[in-house]
């Protein structure tokens, strides 16, 4: 029957066969495919069919119910972000094709991080806003987990103690903690952190940018560098400039604004002479003006802003008359100069700038001499003349501008003729390098980040001025890091891995716009935290082990171990077992091994097929599996069995006429062990008549066959006593059977009441296998042994026989020599 037409019989089953109640069954999402969910057999008998097999599958046999493949909770109910997420089917049980209605839970895990809409969030906030003024964060993420997995919590990442977050429900504001003052930091770049609730939480930032908006709570300043004093030559035309006040308010639009006028204290005089523009600060000639008599005008002068009390400053203006019998000072310059004006480069050493001549009139003498606030300047006497120089070097930094004014005197100091100012301009140059405000930071990121997340922002200064005092920042080392070169904003541009790198040292520079320019730089120290994202891994996939089946209880196997790439709890292995149930090996973990915990037996199991299973310390916690094949070798623990005969009182009747060479009977043996151990062999080692048995057997195949011609002393009843032995190593096993073979005319059947007592004192060693086509051979070889060990003697006989004739020799001739000797001494006495 076809399942399709099962259906259609089912769902007419159903019409009449209903539950009042549906099975509830619980998945995880995420998991891999193959993982069990419950059992229908826990109520119900097989066989067992599901209707549809979307997502899990039923074991036809045990009802077990597995996943068909990994569930995503998410996708499989997007709308369902607070309740239950489920899916139903049908399953069809028992011969009597009872329909039971299932319905299988997807339970939620955390595997949604937050996720922020915008990249940045703008607010703005006035610069009044007191302490504890809370404003409301419209952006705020979303998690598409369930449960505790979807409740999220915020923070501040280094906030720098101006802002914290308060979190009210769904209610997220940030609360002002700290004064702020747009004046001194207009921006304040902060990270803002969304965490979920889960066992192992995950996480994702957002760029918060607060803008500081200006309100007036600052007052207008004269600069530092704003006039005190002004000379006005003589002849003066209405509308000449005195002298240009400066004076700034650090707010900004009408908030800056600034209204600039005299004090009523100054003369009437002061008053008719000079007249201030209130919105310029510029202070001109009210009329033409024409003295016959310095002159000298103290100037207050009031700055004002809305809600601010006025702040004055006073300028003194000296007014030369008309004196033409006056002497007077020649300026050559010798420094570089532009419209009157010195410019000198600053740090140069001490530096001549100009020469000064004096042309004294017939009628009026005079002394040149410097102003007592003319510092860092000096005035020498030089053959008539005078020269003007520094007497340090200058420092742009310190100050940009000097005014140096030269007063004209008579020779006893008495009288002043005049005043001369010479304005000197110090240029800047690139002598400052950048400077970072840490010259070591250090920052924690954990890994798997999203690209593009925020990591830290550095800052450096530079003490020159315009292009000198840009500053822009690189990384020399950057890798999976980049650096927005205006703002200095570090981000993480590639998911990091602990595993492939657990420190990032980041060498970042700042460079200045001089040519050529100057640099400083910082390290940045980047470590990548943890998470627990490697599953436990096995050397082997698949792990091969072969043992004795007599193998003793808690002897080691082998070595089964397993590693895992991340650090601390989450690297470290937890638990190493076995899955499969009632087995007779165990996981040693304190050793790393495998063992035997019971016995094994190759006969009823000749392999074990295992699956063990590695779990990590993490949360949350990763596993892994590999497969596990245990060979069982086999030991010679089985003797063999005869299967026929049946019995030692079987008998068989031999007819005489039968022919020599003809097989009477086999006997039947197994052993249940296996290779060598169950290679049988056969031997008679006794039969009854003892001599001259007309049977043999082959020792390999049993086979009882009659080797000559029955006579008449063979009439009657043959015992043949058999030993059955196996192949065993060192120490075979064996049996023995008595066969028991009636020579008789008439084929009648025999019977056997007793078999003959036969008790050796031990049982013969094995015969060893002969093969009869060597047989001949064997005899060759006894007779070439034999030939060879007569040889040997003869050559023995030989060498001794020469050796001792050969020394006889040698004892002759020594005689003969000695006897010749004592002739010729005796010869030598007579003469």
């Amino acid at each position: 029957m076809k399942w399709t037409t099962l259906q259609w019989v089912l769902l007419l089953a159903s019409a009449w066969q209903t539950h009042s109640r549906a099975l509830r069954f619980t998945a995880v999402e995420e998991q891999e495919a193959g993982v069990k969910i419950g059992s229908l057999s826990t109520n119900y008998s097989p066989p067992y069919r599901l209707l549809e097999e979307t997502y899990i599958r039923v074991d036809e046999s045990t009802g077990d119910l597995f996943t068909t493949e990994r569930i995503d909770r998410e996708t499989l109910c997007p709308s369902h972000q607070d309740g239950d997420c489920t899916f139903s089917n049908t399953a069809v049980v028992s011969l009597n094709f009872e329909v039971v209605p299932m319905i299988i839970i997807v339970d939620d895990i955390n595997d949604n991080a937050p996720i922020f809409e915008r990249n940045e969030i703008p607010l703005h906030i006035p610069e009044d806003a007191s302490n504890g003024t809370a404003f409301p964060l419209d952006d705020q993420a979303q998690d598409k987990d369930t449960g505790d997995n979807g409740v999220i919590r915020y923070y501040l990442e280094d906030p720098g103690g101006f802002f914290s977050i308060r979190q009210d429900g769904h209610e997220l504001e940030l609360v002002v903690q700290r004064e702020l003052d747009r004046e001194t930091q207009e921006n304040h770049l902060l990270v803002l952190v969304a965490v979920d609730g889960g066992t192992v939480p995950l996480s994702s930032t957002v760029n918060l940018n607060v803008t500081v908006t200006d309100v007036d709570d600052n007052c207008p300043e004269f600069d530092a560098d704003s006039p005190i004093t002004a000379i006005v030559p003589a002849l003066g035309v209405k509308g000449t400039a005195v002298v240009q006040l400066k004076a700034t308010d650090k707010d900004l639009g009408l908030n800056a604004q600034i209204a600039f006028s005299f004090s009523r204290l100054i003369s009437d005089r002061a008053k008719a002479l000079f007249h201030l523009d209130g919105h310029t600060g510029l202070i001109s000639l009210a009329v033409d003006m024409q003295v016959d008599s310095p002159e000298e005008h103290a100037l207050k002068v009031f700055a004002n802003s809305p809600l601010c009390p006025p702040v004055q400053t006073q300028v003194t203006v000296y007014m030369q008359p008309v004196m033409s019998q006056e002497p007077t000072v020649k300026i050559k310059f010798v420094a570089e100069h532009k419209n009157q004006v010195i410019v000198l480069r600053e740090n140069e050493p001490p530096t001549v700038l100009a020469l000064l001549e004096l042309e004294d009139t017939s009628t009026a003498k005079g002394t040149l001499s410097l102003d007592k606030d003319s510092m860092p300047f000096s005035l020498k006497p030089q053959a008539g003349s005078y020269l003007l120089s520094t007497s340090e070097p200058l420092d742009f930094e310190m100050r940009g501008e000097y005014e140096v004014t030269l007063i004209i005197s008579d020779p006893h100091g008495t009288r002043l003729h005049r005043r001369e100012v010479i304005k000197v301009l110090v240029e800047d140059v690139n002598d400052n390098a950048p400077k970072f405000e840490q010259t070591r930071y250090e920052k924690d990121i954990k890994e798997n980040n999203e690209p593009g997340v925020f990591l830290l922002r550095v800052q450096a200064s530079d003490a020159d001025s315009q292009q000198f005092g840009k500053v822009r920042y690189r990384l020399t080392n950057g890798g999976p890091f980049r650096i927005d070169e205006e703002s200095g904003v570090i981000s993480v541009v590639e998911t990091l891995d602990r595993e492939q790198q657990e420190t990032y040292v980041l060498t970042v520079v700042a460079r200045d716009g001089g040519d050529p320019s100057q640099e400083g730089a910082a390290i940045v120290s980047v470590n990548i935290l943890d998470l627990n994202d490697n599953p436990p891994a096995f050397p082997t996939p698949h792990f091969y082990f072969f043992v004795s089946e007599n193998i003793p209880q808690l002897s080691q196997v082998g070595k089964v171990t397993a590693s895992d790439s991340d650090e601390g709890e989450n690297g470290r292995i937890v638990d190493v077992r076995i899955l499969n149930d009632s087995v007779p090996f165990a996981i040693d973990m304190a050793q790393g091994s495998l063992r035997s915990i019971a016995e094994v037996d190759r006969e009823k199991q000749d392999r074990y097929e295992l699956l063990v299973v590695a779990v990590d310390g993490g949360s949350p916690v990763l596993s892994a599996a590999a497969k596990m094949t245990i060979f069982i070798e086999d030991v010679n623990d089985n003797q063999p069995q005869v299967i026929r005969p049946s019995s030692n009182l079987s008998c068989l009747t031999i007819s005489p006429a039968t022919q020599a060479g003809s097989m009477i009977t086999k006997i039947y043996a197994i052993d249940e062990d296996s290779g060598m151990n169950s290679d049988i062999t056969y031997q008679i080692i006794a039969s009854k008549p003892a001599l001259h048995s007309p049977f043999e057997i082959d020792q390999h195949s049993g086979n009882i066959t009659l080797v000559q011609h029955l006579r008449g002393e063979d009439y009657g009843m043959h015992h043949l006593f058999i030993v059955v032995r196996d192949g065993g190593k060192p120490d075979p096993l064996q049996t023995t059977v008595w066969v028991n073979l009636q020579v008789n005319e008439t084929l009648e059947t025999c019977h056997v009441n007793a078999v003959p007592e036969y008790t050796p004192p031990r049982l013969p060693p094995p015969m060893p296998v002969i093969d009869r086509r060597c047989e001949s051979n064997a005899w060759l070889v006894l007779y070439c042994g034999l030939c060879l060990m007569v040889i040997s003697v003869c050559v023995l006989l030989a060498v001794v026989v020469v050796f001792m004739k050969h020394r006889t020799i040698k004892r002759k001739v020594e005689q003969k020599n000695v006897w010749e000797t004592g002739n010729l001494c005796e010869l030598k006495h007579l003469n």
